[in-house]
């Protein structure tokens, strides 16, 4: 994970640990890795079910994340921070570049429900008939039916990674019975397991599964209680529309002060006054076009 520079955040964990023995098992045969992974998805629902866990707040979390794997497998040099800006800093008119393309389609994918019209919307360039047979193709259960989706849209599409992951984790979210897409697959899978098919890819894909929840389990437990600090602290604060921008920080990965219901100085003395106590980070490291999350 890109978020070390707030793990110093050491409060007990609040929420479900992954058991020790889905973390630290090495399985070597597909009937293991499907059990291990059965067993991460099985925790990992959970914890999702748990109110405390602010879910749009992750989502986003996991879409850059996604984009960041995205964007290594296709050999290009953005990370976290470039990829963010590619689209915070976007003004009217402006084209994001391949890059940004790329966040922007995961962002798109997890905005809203799961449905074909917003699939679409997260992919423009293919049509909607083309998504709802490529979501048809996947039968089994709900690992084997994204791997199934995947195979086949990159068997149709080979340039297509990121619609593919896209639409594998589609599959899988609506398998296992989730209203939203959960990026899992693009951050699991190496740049070569999506040159693999059959049995190979279904191993592959079970693996990314278990990393992957694994990751988000520990990621929910600290935004679970990144965002109850905020909440916490939220009570103090004194400017008109502040309740407003504490929701925008609860609900996005990463917030600018113009984009907050104040006016400009009023919202940079927020975001500053949130950092004093705690509650938010600045995450670009810039004396200027700052941005700010949980």
């Amino acid at each position: 994970m890109t978020y070390a520079r707030h793990d110093h955040i050491d409060d007990p964990d609040t929420l479900p640990r992954m058991p020790s023995w889905v973390t630290s098992t090495r399985a070597e045969t597909l009937e293991d890795v499907a059990f291990l992974s059965g067993a991460a998805l099985s925790h990992l629902h959970l914890v999702l079910n748990l109110e405390e866990v602010p879910q749009s707040l992750l989502r986003e979390r996991l879409a850059l994340r996604a984009a960041e794997a995205c964007v290594a497998h296709s050999g290009r040099p953005e990370r976290v921070g470039e990829l963010r800006d590619a689209v915070q800093l976007l003004r009217p008119g402006d084209l994001p570049g391949p890059a940004g393309e790329t966040y922007l389609s995961w962002r798109r994918a997890v905005e809203r429900p799961t449905s074909v019209r917003a699939l679409r919307r997260a992919l423009p360039t293919i049509e909607a008939g083309q998504i709802a047979e490529w979501l048809d193709v996947g039968q089994g259960a709900p690992v084997t039916r994204a791997a199934m989706v995947l195979e086949t849209v990159l068997a149709d599409v080979p340039r297509q990674d990121v619609a593919a992951l896209v639409l594998a984790d589609a599959a899988l979210a609506q398998a296992l019975g989730w209203n939203y897409v959960l990026p899992f697959l693009a951050p699991g899978l190496k740049r070569t397991d999506l040159r693999k098919g059959g049995t190979e890819l279904g191993m592959a894909c079970h693996r990314a599964v278990t990393k992957s929840a694994i990751e988000v389990v520990r990621l929910a437990s600290e935004l679970e209680r990144r965002t109850a600090h905020l909440k916490e602290v939220a009570p103090k604060l004194r400017a008109k529309g502040a309740g407003d921008a504490v929701d925008m920080f609860l609900a996005r990965d990463a917030v600018a002060p113009s984009a907050l219901p104040l006016p400009d100085r009023a919202a940079r003395r927020l975001c500053d006054r949130l950092v004093d106590l705690g509650a938010i980070y600045e995450l670009t490291g810039r004396d200027t076009f700052r941005l700010y999350g949980v």
